[in-house]
């Protein structure tokens, strides 16, 4: 029986994340200074984990967060598909009561069940699960790959978790991610579990 073990990680902290920016598929900011220790005390936990195989989004942030581990070897590889969702018109902008009321909006209508709704000039989340699946049945169909890291984006992580799992996208918001907290799951069976859960412990040092 095939199994696999996932560790599914949202990228480290930016200056965007910090200062309240929306910062969707079209910003490719790097990690800031918490960002790159938080990366680091990640790595120092999980260095030891062997890992087959290093799946990212194509942004910087995402690559940067797991650098340690390709610095070391270990084989890597970007998809656009892991990428962020696209929020649209209001990517860069500093999040205020208009435009949060907005995404308040868009993200309970989401929640109604309305999975299909494009943010204003953006994609929806079913059109980020849309370019995932191809993502993930790739990273099935490696029959050699048992450990894999993957590490992408908050909005666009929840939305992989519902996908692996079989979860209705309209359940996404049930999964709480952080800067760096670990998703662990495991294959077998042709199904996913969750064995952990946006653990942050390895952080435990650099929490304020």
């Amino acid at each position: 029986m095939e199994r696999k073990k996932i560790y599914l990680i949202r990228h480290g902290q930016t200056d965007y994340n910090k200062r309240g920016v929306v910062q969707g598929s079209g910003v490719d900011a790097p990690l800031n200074e918490l960002g790159l220790l938080q990366a680091q005390a990640f790595y120092e936990r999980y260095k030891s984990i062997p890992f087959d195989w290093i799946y990212t989004s194509v942004l910087i942030r995402s690559i940067q967060s797991v650098q340690k581990f390709i610095d070391d070897g270990i084989s890597h590889v970007s998809f656009d598909g892991l990428n962020e969702i696209n929020w649209g018109i209001y990517e860069g902008k500093i999040v205020n009561n208009d435009n949060n009321k907005y995404y308040e909006q868009v993200t309970e209508a989401w929640m109604r069940g309305e999975i299909d709704l494009q943010i204003d000039g953006g994609e929806s989340p079913l059109l980020v699960q849309e370019r995932q699946k191809p993502v993930l049945e790739h990273i099935l169909a490696q029959k050699d790959e048992k450990t894999i890291l993957i590490c992408m984006h908050g909005r666009a992580m929840r939305i992989f978790l519902c996908l692996m799992l079989g979860i209705n996208l309209k359940a996404m918001d049930s999964f709480a991610h952080d800067n760096l907290g670990l998703y662990l799951l495991d294959y077998g069976q042709s199904k996913f579990s969750v064995e952990v859960a946006n653990d942050r412990s390895h952080l435990a040092h650099l929490l304020v």
